[in-house]
C-alpha cells in the first residue's frame, strides 16, 4: 500500500517520516510545557530564591524547628 502526496508516491519512507515528525513535534510540545510549567516550581537543589545553607539553616533555627544544639552542629557542618 502506497500513500500519495502531492502526486508523488512516498510509500513506506513516506509514512516512517511522517511518524518521525509527529513524535519529534509531539516530544517540542511535551518539552516545552515541561519546562514552562516547571519554572515555578523550586528545584531538587534548593529554594528558588537564592538562599544559602547557612541563611536556611538561621530560618530554622529563628522559627524553632530546631533547637540551638543541632544549629550549632549543622553550622559547623557547613563550615567544613
Amino acid at each position: 500500500m502506497t500513500h500519495e502526496f502531492c502526486g508523488m508516491n512516498w510509500g513506506w519512507g513516506g509514512m516512517v517520516f511522517q511518524a518521525l515528525f509527529w513524535l519529534a513535534l509531539l516530544g517540542i510540545i511535551f518539552w516545552s510545557l515541561r519546562n514552562f510549567l516547571g519554572q515555578n516550581r523550586t528545584s531538587m537543589v534548593g529554594p528558588a530564591n537564592g538562599s544559602s545553607a547557612i541563611d536556611i539553616l538561621k530560618a530554622r533555627y529563628a522559627s524553632g524547628e530546631i533547637d540551638k544544639q543541632e544549629f550549632e552542629e549543622r553550622l559547623r557542618n557547613l563550615k567544613n
